[in-house]
Formats: structure tokens, sequence, C-alpha cells
């Protein structure tokens, strides 16, 4: 995994190819969609059950290896950012590598659903620095459910992260990777140790604070949730207090769900000291994406370089452990 290089060319030549022949993009979605509820599956490339490490490695391709981490919300209100994803994960590319905010990113996905209802809440890809990113996108399920009681499973989401993700950049040269989680709702209460068991297989036997899982998250990684428009708690101010006291400035909303990927690109851009927030504006508007760089900026305005930089760990997170990550 990570070697390769994103082509665009081959990237818009499978889109035009699906649909012309009238082949789905999500097609396992479909797939799964057409079979009983009960025989719902991760596909098996995602499926985190059993899986030691997702590993995000330097190669004769890319020596200088950074992680880039997206893991999206598939519950039912959000079911349509990994379209949004899918339709612009060449510009995402661009922006990284073209404009050298990354020399080397490599992309992992992944879906987050309710542990407590879902028959399937979370999936996890390999890292990916070519085409096979956009493969792993459209295997994502979009079991499109949830719970309904204002929380889906990102803890452990996050806790998978924590636990099972090994990266060079981190183990070579102390680089820190980006984790972006989307979503609408809050964490869990607890990190419920039978979920730990029965969705990832790690013999857990007692509930986790989620804080103690960020807190580890933020020493290895750059954490940040995105809030966008158009799902169902935007305007819930107990969502925000959640985020930011787990995150501070790393919680961000979005107002054009649209922008999905230009918020990152953008994020990142920031956080490397490679542009200001206006050069990003720039850099974006070149790759075609002016129409989206207003709702960048107004989600970053408060978040330049200089605060980026004091918010490397997230405040306020002390609490008990009852697991002590490693």
């Amino acid at each position: 995994m990570g070697h390769g290089k994103w082509d665009d060319d081959a990237y818009a030549a499978a889109r035009t190819f699906r649909a012309a022949k009238g082949i789905d993009d999500f097609g396992y979605t479909a797939s799964m969609r057409s079979t009983p509820r009960d025989r719902w599956r991760a596909d098996p490339s995602l499926d985190p059950l059993g899986v030691a490490a997702r590993e995000c490695l330097d190669s004769a391709d890319h020596a200088d290896s950074t992680p880039i981490a997206v893991l999206f919300d598939v519950t039912g209100s959000m079911g349509r950012v990994p379209q949004v994803m899918q339709r612009k994960l060449g510009r995402l590319h661009g922006l990284l590598r073209r404009k050298g905010y990354l020399a080397d990113p490599q992309l992992m996905f992944g879906g987050i659903g309710d542990a407590d209802s879902d028959r399937v809440p979370l999936q996890v890809g390999q890292f990916e620095s070519d085409n096979r990113m956009d493969e792993q996108l459209r295997t994502i399920f979009l079991e499109g459910n949830g719970g309904g009681q204002k929380s889906e499973s990102y803890e452990l989401a996050a806790y998978f992260v924590a636990r099972h993700v090994v990266t060079d950049a981190w183990r070579k040269r102390g680089r820190k990777g980006y984790l972006f989680l989307i979503g609408d709702e809050l964490n869990k209460p607890r990190l419920e140790a039978r979920h730990i068991r029965r969705v990832i297989g790690d013999d857990v036997r007692q509930d986790v604070d989620p804080a103690s899982v960020y807190r580890e998250l933020a020493r290895k990684w750059h954490v940040y949730f995105v809030l966008p428009r158009q799902s169902h708690h935007y305007d819930d101010p107990e969502i925000a207090e959640h985020w930011r006291e787990l995150l501070g400035q790393h919680f961000l909303k979005l107002e054009d769900p649209g922008a999905v990927c230009e918020l990152i690109a953008a994020t990142i851009g920031l956080e490397e000291r490679v542009v200001d927030l206006d050069q990003a504006m720039v850099d974006l508007a070149e790759v075609g994406s002016a129409a989206e760089s207003r709702a960048v900026g107004k989600a970053l305005v408060r978040v330049g370089p200089a605060a980026l930089a004091a918010s490397a760990a997230p405040p306020d997170l002390d609490g008990p452990d009852d697991v002590t990550l490693s």
C-alpha cells in the first residue's frame, strides 16, 4: 500500500466509464441494499475486526509520507458527504501535491456509524497514494441508519486510529498525521469495552473515557472535527460545545458540504505553514474551487497558523483514564 501516484486522467476515465455503463459510483452500498439487513457486512478490505495495524509507510515513490485519515459519519443525516468527496478527490490531491502543501500525502478513508444500533458501525481502509483511494472510498458501505440519540461512535474510530495505525512520519520524523472526523453528533458518553471487542477485536475489559482517547490521539495526530451544514444538528449548540471541549479550535463548522475536500486541503496548508489563509483562497480558485473558497475561508477565519500551532494539544482533557493507551 502507498505506492504509485494519483492520475487525474484515469480517475476521470473511470467515472465516465461507470456513467456510460450505468454502474453505481458506490456499488458496494447498492449490493448490500439488495440483501437482507442481517447479512450486511463491511467489505473485507474495510473491516477493522482483527486488524493489527493500518500502515502509512515511506516507499521509493514516497520517501516523505504524511498520513491523512478521513473518517466520516455514514448515518442517515450525513449520507451526501462521501459522494462529495468521491467527486472531488482529484482537487484534494491536486492542492496537496501541486501546490506544495505536502510532498507525499497518503489518504485513508473510513465510515463511522452507531455501535449501539448499526450492523456496520466502523469501516477503515488502507493508506493509498494512487487511484486506489477512489476505489476504497467507493467501497465504503453507506448504511444510513444511526440510533437517533444524538451520538455516534466517533470515539470508537478515534480508538482505532490511536491504537491500530502505524506511520513512518511519526516513527522516523516525529511528525504528526492528520485525522479529519466528519459528522454532526456527539461522542458516546463512554467507549464501551464490548464495542471494542466486537468491532475491533481487542480484549479490552473496561469502558474507556472518550477524552482519554482524544488526548492520546493528539500526541501523534492533528485531529479535526468538521460539522457540515445540511446535517441534522448543524445549529445545535450542544454539538459545538462538546467538540470544542475536546478539540479546541480544531472544531470546524462548514457552511457548504460541497467544500469538504477544499477545507481539508486548506487546513493542512495552514497547519504546515505553507500558505496563509489568503493564499489558500487563491490556490482554491486556481484548482477550480473558487465557489467553495468562501465557505472554507469562513470555517478557517479563526484558525490561522498561530492558532493552529498553539492548539497542538486539545485543552482541558484531564480526566479518568480507565485504560492506559500506549
